[in-house]
C-alpha cells in the first residue's frame, strides 16, 4: 500500500503558515527556537518533531552510562548556563537541561510531536515552501507553509542504528542488543556481556555495565584514540564562586574552546608527538605490561577520527580491575553461546551488544524541492556550513566532528537570526546562495569515521575556497557566522513582491 492509500492527501484548507518552521526539536532544534524567540520575538514559527517527546539523541538513547562527548560547557547552549557540576554529564541530566531550556523560553509551547516531515516544495513565485508532515500516530497527512525552513533533525536514523550482517547471528541463544533500541529493564547483573565496536558508545557502556555484570569484553575489530579528562572543571567551579553565572560560563566556554582547538590543531600538525603524548597517558593509567600495542594503538593518526573521552579514566579503572576487558580481532561467525573470532578464541556471552554506529540520515530525510525540480544532495555545495546552493530560504545545523556540537549550532542560529533580520530590515522575500562556477569540490566532512564513510555519496560536498569551505574552526566560524557581513557576493537576494508588480506593468 502506498503512503497516499494510507492516508488522505492533505487539503489546502488545512494549510498553516509561520514565518519559520523548524524540523527537530532536540537540543538543536530547541536552541534554534530559543534563539529565534530571543533575537526576533515577533517572527512566528513551529517546531515540528517526528517523535512524541522533545530531546532528541537525549531522549532517544537509553543505554547504560549515556553520556555527552564532549564537556557542557561547550556542549550547552551559549545563552543558557550549564547548571550542574559534572562537566561530562549523563543523559537525563542533559535531557532535563533541554527541556527546562524549552520551558524557560516558552518554545516548549510551539512543538509538535509526531509530526515526520516527508517533504518541502519550494515556490519561487510566492516566496514559500510547502511542507508536508506525516502524523506519526495517525498516519495522515499535514501541510504547513513557512518563508524560511531551518532543519535541525540532526544527521542519523533515530529508527535504525548501523548493524553489519554478523555470520551466524541467527543461532545466538542469548540476548543480541543494538544501544540505539536498548530493552526497558534489560538484566545483565551477573552476566557475560560482549560489547562489540570501540567507539564513544562502547567506551560508554564497558565500564558502566562492568560494575553489575559478571565481566563485560569490548571486542574491537581495531583500537580508537581514547583519553581521560577530569569529570569535573574545577577551574569553571572555581570561578562560579568568584563570578555571576554567565561570566564564569562564558570564561569556561572560552577556555575550553581554546583546549579543543589547540589539541585539534596540534593533532593535525604534530601527529607523531600527539600520539606519543597519548600513550604516555595510557602508561600511567594500564597495569604494567599491559598490551597497548594490540589494543590501543590505531591505525590511524589522531583526529583523523574523533578521539574518545572518558571521564576520569572509567574505561582504564574497570579494565585494570579485571570487571573489563579488551580483545582485538575481527569476527569468525556467531556461536550457540557468544562469538568465535578469527583467532579461534571463542567468547562466551549471555549478551552481545552491536555498538557498531550509526545510519547517516541527511536533513531527516525530507524529500527537497525546489519550484517542481527535486534537489540531488550530492549536487548541492555547502555554504558556510549552514545553507545550500541553489536551495531558497533553507538552512540547517551540523554540529562540528572536531568540537562540542553545539558550539557549531549556536552559531548557525545566530547566522540564520541575523540573515533573517537582513532579509525584514530590507525587504526580501527570497535569498540563495548561487553556485559559482570553478570552484573545486571536496566531501562534505572531512573525518574517516565508518559512518560518514558509507554515506558520503548521499550528502552535500563542500568547496575548496570560502565561504563554500568548512573550516571545522570555530574561531573563525564566529568571526564569520557571528560578525561577518550578510550580503556577499554568494548570496542573492530578492523581493518577489517587487517582481509580480514589474511582471503586471
Amino acid at each position: 500500500m502506498t503512503q497516499s492509500e494510507q492516508a488522505p492527501a492533505p487539503t489546502a484548507e488545512r494549510v498553516e503558515h509561520v514565518e519559520v518552521l523548524i524540523v527537530g526539536a532536540g537540543l538543536s532544534g530547541v536552541g534554534a527556537a530559543c534563539h529565534l524567540k530571543r533575537t526576533l520575538p515577533h517572527k512566528t514559527f513551529t517546531i515540528l518533531e517526528a517523535r512524541e517527546s522533545l530531546g532528541g539523541t537525549w531522549d532517544l538513547f537509553r543505554y547504560p552510562g549515556i553520556r555527552s562527548d564532549s564537556d557542557m560547557f561547550t556542549l550547552g547552549y551559549r545563552f543558557k548556563p550549564w547548571p550542574e557540576r559534572e562537566a561530562i554529564a549523563d543523559g537525563p541530566s542533559i535531557l532535563r537541561y533541554v527541556a527546562n531550556t524549552a520551558r524557560e523560553y516558552g518554545v516548549d509551547k510551539h512543538i509538535r510531536y509526531q509530526h515526520r516531515v516527508v517533504r518541502a516544495e519550494w515556490s519561487s513565485a510566492d516566496a514559500r515552501w510547502l511542507v508536508t508532515a506525516e502524523r506519526t500516530d495517525t498516519g495522515e497527512l499535514v501541510q504547513f507553509s513557512c518563508g524560511f525552513l531551518f532543519t535541525c533533525s540532526g544527521y542519523y536514523r533515530y529508527d535504525q542504528g548501523y548493524s553489519p550482517e554478523f555470520p551466524g547471528s541467527e543461532r545466538f541463544t542469548g540476548q543480541l542488543v543494538h544501544p540505539q533500541h536498548w530493552p526497558d529493564h534489560l538484566d545483565y547483573a551477573g552476566k557475560r556481556v560482549v560489547v562489540i565496536g570501540s567507539g564513544a558508545t562502547a567506551v560508554t557502556l564497558v565500564p558502566a555495565m562492568a560494575e553489575d555484570a559478571a565481566h563485560v569484553t569490548m571486542l574491537q575489530r581495531s583500537p580508537t584514540y581514547i583519553i581521560t579528562i577530569p569529570g569535573t572543571d574545577a577551574i569553571a567551579n572555581g570561578l562560579r564562586r568568584l563570578l555571576p553565572d554567565m561570566a564564569a560560563y562564558r570564561l569556561t566556554r572560552w577556555k575550553n574552546v581554546l583546549l579543543q582547538v589547540g589539541i585539534y590543531q596540534l593533532s593535525r600538525r604534530r601527529p607523531k608527538l600527539v600520539r606519543s603524548l597519548l600513550r604516555k597517558m595510557l602508561r600511567m593509567q594500564l597495569p604494567s605490561g599491559y598490551d597497548i600495542d594490540t589494543h590501543f594503538n590505531p591505525r590511524y593518526n589522531p583526529w583523523e577520527q574523533r578521539l574518545c573521552l572518558v571521564p576520569d579514566g572509567d574505561l582504564f579503572k574497570a579494565l585494570s580491575k579485571g570487571s573489563a576487558s579488551i580483545v582485538t580481532d575481527t569476527i569468525d561467525t556467531f556461536t550457540e553461546h557468544g562469538v568465535r573470532l578469527s583467532s579461534g578464541e571463542e567468547l562466551a556471552a549471555d549478551i552481545i551488544i552491536t555498538a557498531t554506529g550509526l545510519n547517516l540520515l541527511p536533513f531527516g530525510g525530507i524529500e527537497l524541492v525546489v519550484d517542481g525540480e527535486p534537489v540531488h544532495l550530492p549536487d548541492t555545495l555547502a555554504y558556510k556550513g549552514v545553507m545550500l546552493s541553489d536551495v531558497p530560504n533553507f538552512a540547517y545545523v551540523m554540529g562540528y566532528t572536531n568540537a562540542s556540537w553545539t558550539l557549531k549550532a549556536d552559531l548557525a542560529c545566530e547566522y540564520v537570526c541575523r540573515l533573517l533580520a537582513h532579509m525584514e530590515a530590507n525587504g526580501y522575500d527570497r535569498c540563495v546562495p548561487e553556485r559559482e562556477s570553478g570552484v573545486g569540490e571536496a566531501p562534505f566532512v572531512d573525518l574517516a569515521a565508518g559512518y560518514i564513510l558509507r554515506s558520503l555519496d548521499k550528502l552535500p560536498k563542500q568547496g575548496t575556497i570560502a565561504p563554500w569551505k568548512l573550516r571545522m574552526n570555530h574561531l573563525r566560524d564566529t568571526l564569520t557566522l557571528r560578525y561577518g557581513p550578510i550580503e556577499d557576493r554568494v548570496l542573492s537576494f530578492r523581493r518577489v513582491r517587487d517582481r509580480r508588480k514589474a511582471g503586471a506593468a
